[in-house]
């Protein structure tokens, strides 16, 4: 039905037209869960479909945020963008996505056009040290959650980061690939430039340096010499890699990849040389992205907890716009799992 109002709405349902305008607008905690399911009712009923161009003139604010991956490329930041927008339905908000392949300059496009068409709050995954190629925007009152990336110097103080404790995540991998007998561990990696990629590979040394072992001598592949951050096929990078680490003179017997794909990839590069996956090579990945329990061997990996990730940016970028002021900055760090599957093994003898 076209032309449906909200008083009509309200009608229908037997509440005030301030009832379902708080349900719109994403405040169903102002009414009884046996009030909303009849507003719901009604608005399902009768068709009604609210108008953005009014909302955003009434609010000052539309209810979209924006969302900036490196590339869904990676299965992994498909279901990140899965669960924010699950978040943000919840509240009615809805989600435009970005590819930004880590490029500042194609970052500061994206957001440049979010805030232009009335969007102010954007979840950003970049995981750059710097954040300068947005400042701007961000001191015009931008609402940003930096995704997978720890507070740096020189972030503006209202910048949320919200993150997994990616060193003790490195540490996890590669203290069971220890506790496994193996001490010829290599890293694999794109290029080593972004926050997060840092942080793993920091734990991974610690690691081996705890178990009395000399980081140095371990190989560490890290995308070559053009510094590829390696996100549209990070699963290309890990099997090349693992074709040279294995044709060199002490090849490895373990490999910590920097995330599942580059771990799929690099499983892929043991098959070509004629080997097996745990038998002869054990592999550990980052992330569990579903492909990870499909794989075979089953991929043993590093658990993010992306529900509970994505709704506390959701909500700290929602608190931000609604309030229509800046709010103090913050950083939330969350606890990886291991989880163990078949493509680990003892050290062969």
């Amino acid at each position: 039905m076209s032309g449906v109002t909200i008083y009509q709405v309200a009608r229908e349902a037997g509440v005030s037209p301030s009832t379902v305008s708080n349900l719109l607008n994403g405040r169903p905690g102002r009414m009884l869960p046996q009030t909303r399911q009849r507003v719901e009712a009604a608005i399902e009923r009768l068709g009604y479909r609210p108008n953005r161009a009014a909302r955003q003139l009434r609010t000052g604010r539309i209810q979209v945020i924006g969302l900036v991956v490196p590339s869904v490329a990676n299965p992994f930041w498909g279901t990140f963008a899965r669960h924010l927008e699950a978040a943000a339905l919840e509240s009615g908000y809805h989600v435009l996505l970005c590819n930004s392949e880590r490029d500042p300059d194609r970052e500061r496009k994206y957001v440049e056009e979010l805030w232009a068409d009335g969007i102010r709050g954007v979840v950003l995954c970049s995981s750059l040290p710097s954040l300068e190629h947005l400042m701007p925007i961000v001191r015009d009152g931008l609402g940003l959650v930096a995704f997978d990336r720890t507070a740096q110097v020189g972030d503006p103080e209202t910048l949320v980061n919200i993150s997994l404790d990616n060193v003790v995540g490195a540490q996890l991998a590669t203290r069971h690939l220890l506790e496994l007998g193996h001490k010829r561990i290599a890293f694999v990696s794109g290029s080593l430039r972004s926050v997060n990629r840092r942080e793993r590979f920091r734990g991974f040394c610690e690691a081996l340096e705890a178990a009395g072992l000399d980081p140095a001598d371990s190989p560490v592949w890290s995308g070559g010499p053009d510094e590829r951050y390696g996100d549209l096929d990070v699963a290309g990078l890990g099997r090349t890699a693992a074709t040279e680490l294995l044709s060199g003179e002490r090849p490895p017997t373990a490999i910590v990849a920097i995330n599942d794909m580059c771990a799929l990839g690099v499983c892929a590069g043991i098959r070509d040389a004629g080997l097996r996956v745990a038998d002869d090579v054990s592999v550990i990945g980052f992330d569990d992205i579903v492909l990870a329990d499909l794989a075979a061997p089953a991929l043993t990996t590093i658990r993010q907890p992306l529900p509970e990730m994505a709704t506390a940016a959701f909500a700290h970028l929602r608190a931000g716009i609604e309030s229509g002021e800046p709010i103090p900055g913050q950083s939330l760090l969350m606890r990886p799992e291991l989880i163990v599957r078949a493509s680990t093994a003892p050290v062969p003898t």
